[in-house]
């Protein structure tokens, strides 16, 4: 395996950074991975150390405001800042690696990011993995909760307003320690900003998710905390997509690939990769 790492220029002049981790012979495919709120691209390791051995080139980058990227910590201008910037890295990758199918893999928000992404860009990819997308603001978010939410992001858009629960992460003691060790996760409460442009995202979603048409896999915990599990199967029984599956793990917490059962999960994902191939 081969890892290498680099910055880009991305929206607002931002300093972006990505990595890339290549299998030492040939390149039969592409990950593309857009990560979670509040981590960064160094999380996936599972996912890299399964595919990258059976010929798939893995890239990342770290989101604006998160990891290794410029930005204040989990907040953005607009959540278009995403996924313009995810356009950028995405001619990046199609440039290495002309011709090869490009699978995008969203996490999280980073399935909000890659479910809002593929409205404007399905025709990109050869097919989408979903994993616990933040994509329903749930029923713990109360209607008076949404209203102030909005009404900071005017008035003070930097506000720390929500604070993500580490132990929901998964139920694997190990993966949440190593969470709250890493300096590269962010640990403050995110944004009154970026929860206004991720309920506005999810709002478009649900508005115009049937116009989504490519082959997906959606993967998700039925016992995630940090999701609403019904943001996923929103999204498999209203996209257009004729060729679509869903996973719902029992009992499972938020991180699917950093489960206890992790090995099933990204043998069920690659054997669906496998069959999309052509």
């Amino acid at each position: 395996m081969q890892h290498s790492e680099g910055k880009f220029t991305g929206v607002r002049n931002a300093t972006i950074y990505r990595q890339a981790w290549l299998p030492d012979g040939d390149v039969k495919a592409v990950l593309l991975i857009v990560h979670g709120l509040g981590e960064h691209s160094g999380r996936y390791m599972n996912v890299v150390n399964h595919f990258v051995p059976l010929g798939y080139a893995v890239y990342a980058l770290d989101h604006l405001g998160h990891g290794k990227s410029d930005g204040t910590r989990e907040y953005v201008e607009r959540f278009s800042d995403f996924t313009d910037t995810l356009t950028i890295f995405y001619r990046m990758v199609a440039g290495w690696q002309p011709g090869k199918p490009i699978f995008l893999l969203g996490h999280s928000m980073g399935g909000l990011i890659a479910t809002t992404y593929l409205l404007d860009h399905q025709a990109d990819f050869r097919g989408a993995i979903i994993s616990a997308p933040a994509l329903v603001a749930g029923a713990s978010v109360s209607p008076v909760t949404i209203a102030l939410g909005k009404l900071a992001a005017v008035l003070a858009p930097k506000l720390g307003v929500l604070a993500l629960d580490v132990n929901g992460i998964s139920r694997d003691p190990a993966v949440v320690q190593a969470y709250v060790a890493d300096p590269l996760n962010f640990h403050g409460k995110t944004t009154a900003r970026l929860a206004a442009e991720m309920l506005k995202a999810m709002q478009r979603v649900a508005a115009e998710v049937g116009t989504i048409t490519l082959p997906f896999i959606v993967v998700q915990g039925s016992a995630d905390r940090l999701v609403d599990p019904a943001g996923a199967q929103m999204l498999y029984d209203k996209a257009g997509a004729q060729d679509k599956t869903i996973k719902i793990y029992d009992g499972l917490y938020h991180e699917v690939f950093n489960e206890p059962e992790r090995d099933q999960v990204l043998a069920d994902v690659a054997a669906w990769v496998d069959a999309h191939m052509v």
